[in-house]
């Protein structure tokens, strides 16, 4: 992991690529969330929101943060997921806010404003229904 993560940070975005694709696909969620992040930016990669989505959402179901707040932000902000939603968008900020380590205190600030604005535009049922999500969701293994 820290060979491609050297590799991205050199613009090195073919050997980044040739070290996350197999872990992503053998289910490694820093590695779908690291390369959900190339296919959002077009990083080496043609630019492909869909499959940033479903990358990080294979990530978020595992209960990696970084990929539950970018699934979170793509639900809620209209990003390459179609419909538009607000509570799928608030469980997963949520859990991200709640699994966020120290060493993550910008990501998880963030998303705490993020909430915030999700939570000013749902309504009282929506937000039952998201909180009804937060409390059922179990990590996939």
């Amino acid at each position: 992991m820290r060979t491609a993560a050297g590799a991205y940070e050199r613009k090195d975005f073919a050997l980044s690529l040739s070290i996350w694709k197999p872990l992503a696909a053998q289910g490694n969620a820093e590695a779908q969330t690291l390369l959900g992040a190339m296919y959002w930016q077009g990083e080496g990669v043609a630019r492909d929101h869909k499959e940033a989505a479903r990358l990080y959402l294979l990530a978020a179901e595992q209960g990696y943060a970084r990929a539950q707040n970018n699934i979170g932000f793509m639900y809620g902000f209209g990003e390459g997921i179609p419909p538009h939603d607000d509570v799928q968008a608030y469980k997963w900020i949520s859990l991200a806010i709640s699994r966020y380590t120290d060493k993550n205190k910008e990501r998880r600030e963030q998303a705490i404003k993020d909430l915030a604005t999700l939570a000013g535009r749902m309504t009282p049922a929506q937000l039952s229904e998201a909180d009804a999500a937060i409390k059922a969701w179990k990590p996939r293994t």
